[in-house]
């Protein structure tokens, strides 16, 4: 009973803790203080999507497959290889090709990333600064 609750307490951090950072990531580089967080957690993303995903599986997420053994471990079955799609299907119970939502995830990562990198980086050198 107790691991019972402790899992449910973590499947639900997980749910938070993950939205909460793609939201950060897709808006992240709009404040500025928090610009260069915002960088550093793309740069984290696309290390565990790109170079980690060369041994896992391209798109791979270490956040995902933490959430995915807490899942299996509270008897959930994950129908979804994408976390994106899962928390679709799963939030609004609508049902889209897993093709099409991970090619609206890398339009928006890539998006993001673009708009971070120029904010923190190529908006400064306009400017002359650092």
């Amino acid at each position: 009973m107790g691991n019972l609750i402790f899992y449910k307490i973590v499947n639900f951090f997980f749910f938070t803790f993950h939205i909460a950072l793609i939201l950060f990531n897709l808006f992240g580089w709009i404040p500025h203080k928090l610009r260069k967080w915002n960088l550093a957690s793309l740069s984290l993303t696309a290390f565990s999507w790109f170079v980690l995903g060369i041994f896992y599986g391209f798109g791979y997420c270490f956040l995902t497959d933490w959430h995915w053994e807490v899942r299996d471990k509270l008897g959930y079955t994950n129908e979804s290889n994408s976390y994106i799609h899962f928390l679709v299907t799963h939030f609004t119970n609508i049902h889209i090709e897993e093709d099409v939502v991970d090619t609206l995830t890398a339009i928006c990562f890539f998006s993001a990333l673009a708009l971070s990198v120029y904010v923190n980086i190529l908006k400064k050198r306009a400017k002359g600064g650092p």
